[in-house]
């Protein structure tokens, strides 16, 4: 194994590292917001916020969606994998050196 092929491969490695952190992150939000929910005998839980903003802008545009836990888990679950996807492209653009020419 060269140690251009072994730099790469930790490269691709971190990359896919930091969108699996990422969708761990906002998994264990959205599990910590139903738990807060659910036990929350007010009926005043402010607890959806949080996945939500982690998650955006993606899940605030799906938020319209009819007032459902169903449709809020599904907003949540979709931005996080919009966002994943661009963290990933990030990831890789930066590592291919795709950015704008510093000399200009």
């Amino acid at each position: 194994m060269t140690d251009r092929s072994f730099t790469r491969s930790l490269r691709r490695t971190h990359s896919e590292v930091a969108v699996l952190v990422y969708l761990a992150i906002c998994a264990v939000l959205l599990v910590w917001a139903l738990v807060v929910t659910v036990s929350d005998d007010s009926g005043e839980s402010m607890a959806g916020v949080i996945p939500l903003l982690a998650t955006a802008p993606a899940s605030l545009v799906l938020l319209a969606l009819p007032d459902d836990p169903v449709w809020f888990i599904t907003a949540v679950a979709i931005g996080a994998e919009v966002n994943a996807a661009v963290i990933g492209w990030c990831a890789r653009a930066l590592r291919r050196g795709d950015g704008p020419d510093p000399a200009s």
